[in-house]
């Protein structure tokens, strides 16, 4: 699969094995649909994304066993999971731009955008039901489910424009971490982990996770758009909400370390690791 942004992805450097698997099964996956109307908005879409839900998954089957087709296309539905989430945020959001091009909406219009959103649904439903795992199609169902919630939760919040760092948490932890948690609880479970290594990469996706947006909205903070400027609005010194910040990143990115500690040493654990890196800010 052809990335045009691959220039800039962080993870391409230590992560681009990885990255080409996933590209890989992929295209694959659109292969089956090669002859639908679909399929170029679908490659469009896919153009220019980091991979990092996907990579997650395939590091931690491979931390508590081994990764095979399987393992691959339930990283495909994460990564599809992602695509569709962007689409119809984007349109919520009105954005005008999206990895360095047109969002989707304005590339193709709302209805398509609506209609590939459906299909990408229908794409899940297929790769679950050939991995023939009720418990992975299950979390994946929640998943999308608690996605959409978090959006409803942020419209309502931004709204009434009275939100706090709870509200706050709880929509990234629905919109955003649910997407890395799931990464992380299916690769465990696709690779064959115990009990005690699904759970415990399961805390790790999570809060990796929130470190994540916290990260990426601190970055971008000046974004009228973004909940975490209610915040500051709201706040008789911003300094407070960014100190808060903060905290709250180095807690998060702590309890993703900490999930980590539970797994056996192991090459790609050590790659998990490093993931927490990107999470690292300074104000």
């Amino acid at each position: 699969m052809e990335r045009e942004n691959a220039e800039i992805n962080p993870l391409a450097e230590s992560y681009g094995r990885y990255i080409e698997r996933i590209d890989g099964a992929l295209s694959d996956e659109l292969a089956l649909y090669s002859e639908s109307e679909f399929i170029g908005p679908l490659k469009y879409s896919l153009e220019g994304g980091k991979r990092i839900r996907p990579v997650i998954l395939v590091l931690a089957a491979e931390c508590v066993g081994s990764v095979d087709e399987n393992t691959l296309a339930a990283s495909c539905a994460v990564e599809f999971l992602h695509m569709e989430s962007i689409i119809h945020d984007d349109i919520i959001d009105n954005e005008t731009v999206r990895r360095q091009k047109d969002p989707f909406h304005i590339k193709y219009g709302y209805n398509t955008s609506i209609l590939t959103g459906d299909f990408v649904l229908g794409l899940i439903l297929a790769i679950c039901s050939r991995l023939d795992n009720s418990r992975v199609t299950k979390d994946l169902a929640t998943t999308a489910m608690r996605m959409s919630e978090g959006e409803m939760i942020e419209g309502m919040l931004e709204a009434s424009e009275d939100v706090t760092f709870d509200d706050y948490l709880k929509v990234i932890e629905y919109k955003t971490a649910t997407a890395f948690e799931v990464a992380a609880r299916t690769g465990a479970i696709m690779g064959g982990g115990s009990e005690q290594q699904i759970e415990a990469l399961t805390e790790y996706g999570l809060n990796i996770g929130i470190a994540y947006q916290i990260r990426d909205d601190l970055l971008d903070w000046k974004n009228e758009d973004k909940l975490f400027n209610l915040l500051i609005k709201r706040s008789s010194d911003p300094r407070h909400v960014f100190d808060r910040m903060e905290e709250l990143l180095k807690k998060y990115s702590q309890k993703a370390e900490a999930g980590l500690r539970k797994i056996p040493d192991h090459p790609a654990k050590d790659g998990l690791e490093n993931l927490i890196r990107l999470t690292s800010f300074k104000m």
